[in-house]
This record gives C-alpha cells, structure tokens and sequence, in this order.
C-alpha cells in the first residue's frame, strides 16, 4: 500500500513537474546574417523582422546565446555614446537593440550588434522579459 501511495505521489510530481515546463513560452529569435532578417517564435506568433548587422570591417557573433542582460535605454561607451533603446544583451556588449537608421535596415550597417526598427525592438524586449531569459534563446547564423 505505501509502495503504491509513493509510485502514485510520484507520478503526479512528474506529470506537474513536465507540464510545469511547458506552461512557460519559449522564445527562440533567429537572426539571418545572409538575408539580414530576424524570425522570432514566440508561443504560436512568428515575426519577421528586418535587421542590421555588421558591417564590413565589424562582425555579428555567430552561436546559439541566451540574453545576458536587458536595458529599456543604453547608451554605448564605445560608440560615442549611440542611444541603444531597448537592448537585449547576449554577448558581452553585442546586443538586439532598437535603432534610429531604419532606411539602412536590411543590409550590414552596425559595428556587430543586431538593429532593429525602434517599435520591434521594443516588442521584442518586452517579449524576452516576459518569457525570461532562460526561455530565450538567440541564434545567429549566415
């Protein structure tokens, strides 16, 4: 009897436990280097997004991240103080960031963070606060 009270107090430890995990959302955003676009899942909803990346001379890190840190404005040091709103941060100071160069977006235009249109940027960053960042993952490829 107490074998099968533990092997049923188990089970549901299991079950809520796994469906526990698959309550939280995942958001997976994949930046295309090669066609300077970004595709985000979020849940059932995908976007596609216009980017920019580096530009010649520059490079956007390729790999698998998860956010690092986020910022709703940042200020870059190492670029004159360029305004960076709403910044997920993935690797050491590159970044996902908003960007006031939006006829430029869709081709190589940063020192190696990834642009986004300002109002994609700031949805993008409420989504990675929302989903956490340990249910955030970010992929850049070519």
């Amino acid at each position: 009897m107490k074998k099968t009270v533990l092997m049923a107090a188990m089970f549901v430890a299991m079950l809520f436990g796994a469906s526990g995990q698959g309550w939280a959302a995942s958001l997976v955003a994949n930046i295309d280097v090669s066609s300077q676009t970004m595709t985000v899942r979020y849940g059932a909803s995908v976007y596609r997004w216009s980017v920019s990346t580096a530009r010649k001379g520059y490079i956007t890190p390729r790999g698998s991240y998860r956010p690092q840190r986020t910022a709703r404005m940042w200020y870059s040091r190492k670029y004159d103080m360029s305004p960076m709103p709403h910044s997920v941060f993935f690797r050491g100071g590159y970044a996902i960031h908003g960007t006031g160069a939006v006829r430029q977006l869709g081709r190589p235009a940063s020192h190696g963070c990834v642009r986004l249109h300002p109002t994609n940027a700031a949805a993008f960053y409420a989504m990675v606060r929302q989903a956490g960042f340990g249910n955030t993952r970010i992929v850049v490829t070519n």
